[in-house]
């Protein structure tokens, strides 16, 4: 037991040198961003401009009173507390999920074809060009050329 414990640490130890880890932890630091600037542009931009044709609804409003079993009260003001189970604010959440599913298939598509080019042109790059015939295939040629004409 303690040789597949010193083999995983070792191996994982590996990991965490290498790159891989980085580039990883750089990728989830900016997707993070990533993912607060597409909540922001679809709260900010994309929600009011549905709002619109929704008639000026709000989603954040969209909220069902949920039933209570037990009478409580706040106790600095005195008021009735009340449990809502806020949908639109869910509906506004798979909005953003959407937005940013298309941008990343719109990146990982133009990273495909991106990559397919540079293989295209790798691959023309790779293939040597046909040698010229020497001068002895050329009258080779010629000859056999005459004999088929008669």
């Amino acid at each position: 037991m303690a040789e597949k414990s010193k083999g995983f640490i070792k191996e994982f130890k590996e990991f965490a040198v290498s790159g891989n880890m980085f580039d990883m932890a750089i990728g989830i630091i900016i997707g993070g961003v990533f993912k607060d600037l597409v909540a922001s542009f679809t709260t900010n931009v994309i929600m009011p401009i549905i709002s619109i044709f929704t008639g000026g609804v709000d989603f954040n409003e969209w909220k069902l009173q949920l039933p209570t079993l037990l009478e409580k009260t706040d106790p600095e003001t005195g008021e009735k507390l009340v449990n809502y189970l806020n949908y639109g604010t869910f509906v506004s959440a798979v909005i953003s999920f959407l937005i940013l599913m298309l941008v990343v298939f719109i990146m990982v598509r133009s990273m495909n074809k991106l990559r397919e080019k540079m293989k295209k042109n790798q691959d023309e790059e790779a293939a040597p060009a046909a040698p010229e015939p020497s001068a002895e295939e050329k009258l080779l040629i010629e000859i056999r050329d005459l004999l088929a004409k008669k």
